[in-house]
């Protein structure tokens, strides 16, 4: 009920900042920017235009990269395409052949657009393909269920299609996955097993130093978030009638850990545009225009996900099971493994993510790395300055020594 009022709410509100754009558009084709008084009125025409959640993928928008000292053409392809999601892949205008990595973004509210600069770091580098999850508002109920399996299955797919040598690299959500994943193809000795994995900030064992989110996610019981979390997608959507977990939801509980800065950055974001400051503006309008895009979760996914892995901790115990086959990382006996946590994550705590360590114990210890990075919180372990110049020279060193 509450997702189909938000639903009719946003939709009766989209002319209106339609007409909003018109005017500024308007305005400041008429010189409208020279005046202090028209300035303030634009900025907060602006302010109400763009400050709206939507529902679109945006787009990576990497068009070109460097590979060794030449400037190349970037085009995105599709490799395979199920109806919860498409492996794609940024195919470069280069005979340089490269080592395949696949990012595997999280399906956690946000499209994987979220880690564009994650994939523009790892591009000069690696024949970079991503998980590019699909809105469940989009996927009709004709498509089916999607849960935690068919999760790991696609991830294990989208392997299988990257081709031989493939190193992986998880970003949060998705690590619990990933790991078994591999334990799964090492086990079978599948001849495109993954040759390392990156674990990021990844929810690997909660119990360690829990967090607010960590919690909140334990504190329920299942049929509470059943109850209060799961809505229906309304009339006019393709998905129409899917239950999910919806992006609005994941956005809101995110924004209300930090809410106050949230207010500030728009007060700054008027104060820039009424001041002509187009530049500073423009950076915290490309930063939210991808924050307020969101995505809806199937619902069977999000509730196997909280009670798995934040409930009853499945991985780490041994009870975690794909399609009722024991999922055990001590299979993992030769690949790269590195874990990556930061300083002042608030969503996933420190020892979370190394935790994987201990759990691939038949691995040697020179195969086994990890780095907590110092004055950073959770974005800052893969978006930023830390992430580009301190945190993925010592990723990419660790997968060189994997091919």
């Amino acid at each position: 009920m509450i997702y189909t009022l938000y639903d009719s709410h946003a939709r009766a509100l989209a002319p209106i900042r339609g007409q909003a754009e018109w005017l500024t558009a308007v305005m400041r084709g008429i010189g409208g920017e020279a005046s202090p008084t028209l300035r303030r009125l634009m900025a907060g025409l602006d302010l109400f235009s763009s400050a709206r959640i939507t529902h679109k993928r945006p787009s990576f928008g990497l068009e070109r990269t460097v590979v060794g000292n030449q400037v190349v053409a970037v085009e995105e392809e599709a490799v395979l395409t199920t109806p919860f999601g498409t492996l794609l892949r940024f195919r470069k205008d280069s005979p340089v052949r490269q080592p395949p990595l696949l990012l595997v973004a999280p399906m956690s509210g946000h499209f994987a657009t979220l880690l564009r600069q994650t994939a523009e770091t790892l591009l000069p580098d690696f024949d970079l393909h991503v998980t590019d999850w699909h809105n469940g508002r989009d996927v009709p109920l004709s498509a089916g269920r999607f849960g935690f399996d068919d999760f790991v299955e696609h991830i294990m797919q989208y392997v299988r299609a990257t081709g031989d040598g493939v190193h992986l690299l998880a970003v949060c959500q998705p690590s619990v996955a990933v790991l078994a994943a591999a334990a799964l193809m090492h086990e079978d000795r599948e001849p495109t097993r993954p040759r390392s994995v990156t674990l990021m900030a990844g929810p690997i064992d909660t119990r360690l130093n829990p967090t607010k989110v960590n919690k909140l996610a334990s504190g329920k019981p299942m049929a509470w978030f059943e109850k209060n979390m799961i809505a229906t997608v309304p009339f006019g959507s393709r998905g129409a009638g899917r239950r999910v977990y919806p992006g609005i939801t994941q956005l809101t509980a995110f924004m209300s850990l930090n809410l106050a800065r949230h207010i500030t950055a728009h007060e700054t974001y008027w104060r820039n545009l009424a001041g002509g400051e187009r530049d500073a503006a423009e950076a915290h309008r490309r930063f939210y225009d991808e924050y307020f895009a969101v995505m809806d979760l199937p619902a069977e996914f999000y509730l196997e996900t909280v009670e798995r892995v934040f409930q009853t901790h499945d991985l780490p115990t041994g009870a975690l099971r794909y399609r009722d086959r024991p999922v055990q990382p001590r299979a993992i006996r030769r690949m790269g493994l590195m874990t990556v946590e930061g300083e002042k994550d608030d969503i996933c705590g420190i020892g979370q993510t190394m935790a994987a360590l201990d759990l691939c114990s038949a691995l040697p210890t020179t195969m086994r790395s990890h780095h907590l990075q110092t004055g950073v919180g959770h974005y800052g372990v893969f978006a930023g300055r830390r992430w580009q110049h301190e945190i993925y020279p010592r990723v990419r060193a660790m997968m060189q020594g994997y091919r």
